[in-house]
């Protein structure tokens, strides 16, 4: 496993425990407990804006038409810093992935940059995240920044629908939305959506945790809020701890050896 961490600046594990603990308001962990989701917003953590201008030049994804995305396989080391494990490909199985684009496929995508990784603020995110999952290190991390922009209308899915994304811990945190009409989130207790849990339309700055093994969820298609100028909604999306099996196969492959959730 090649792992590279990213040091710059003050040392990652020199942050104390309790200010990582901090990062999350108290109510987020109780209600993962209770209701298997909670959402919140990490505005006053993270130098939105910034976060916004690695948007620019995000490669088109190969896979699925009129969709950007990069994305990068992160864990913690031993020392508690942030590192990069090397590349492996997003592999979900069709139990978990309804569109005939993706299912079944392994596909590869562009890194995200070493300039927004090592930024402070995204180093900060990664550990809160991996500390409120009870993420070990050298657990593989998945992180994306994907999205979609243009006219008309677009299904942000691509046929997936009511799903999980076979993991226990996922998070979905929307980095801009522009000219949007739709997109609202729902979650529900079944994969038919029978029971249905929660609508939400996330903005900018809100993330939306979600124990993926316990409950499905979908968003609306997305339009034009004004049809003479083009739309855009892209977000990060961060997830451990795969149930699929299909993708622990790949991650087994390329990081012999991650701690892995089938091993644990």
């Amino acid at each position: 496993m090649t792992v590279n961490t990213l040091k710059h600046g003050r040392a990652p594990s020199t942050q104390p425990a309790r200010a990582l603990a901090d990062y999350w308001p108290p109510g987020v962990e109780r209600e993962l407990d209770q209701q298997q989701w909670s959402h919140t917003d990490v505005r006053e953590r993270i130098d939105l804006d910034a976060w916004q201008r690695f948007l620019a030049d995000l490669p088109r994804d190969p896979y699925v038409n009129r969709r950007w995305k990069r994305m990068s396989w992160l864990c913690l080391d031993d020392q508690g810093d942030v590192a990069v494990m090397g590349e492996c490909p997003m592999a979900q199985g069709g139990a978990f992935n309804d569109a005939e684009s993706m299912a079944d496929r392994l596909r590869y995508y562009e890194p995200l940059t070493d300039e927004f990784l090592s930024r402070p603020d995204v180093r900060a995110f990664v550990r809160a995240w991996a500390l409120l999952w009870g993420i070990a290190p050298r657990e593989p991390i998945l992180m994306q920044i994907t999205g979609v922009r243009g006219e008309g209308q677009v299904d942000p899915l691509q046929g997936q629908g009511i799903h999980a994304d076979g993991c226990k811990a996922l998070s979905i945190l929307v980095v801009n939305r522009e000219n949007v009409s739709g997109a609202e989130n729902h979650l529900y207790a079944d994969k038919a959506g029978s029971r249905p849990l929660t609508d939400l339309t996330l903005d900018p700055g809100d993330i939306l945790h979600v124990r993926d093994d316990r409950i499905f969820h979908s968003v609306d298609g997305i339009s034009q809020r004004d049809a003479g100028a083009p739309f855009e909604r892209f977000i990060i999306i961060i997830n451990s701890r795969f149930v699929d099996e299909f993708q622990n196969r790949m991650l087994r492959r390329h990081f012999p050896d991650a701690v892995l959730n089938a091993t644990r």
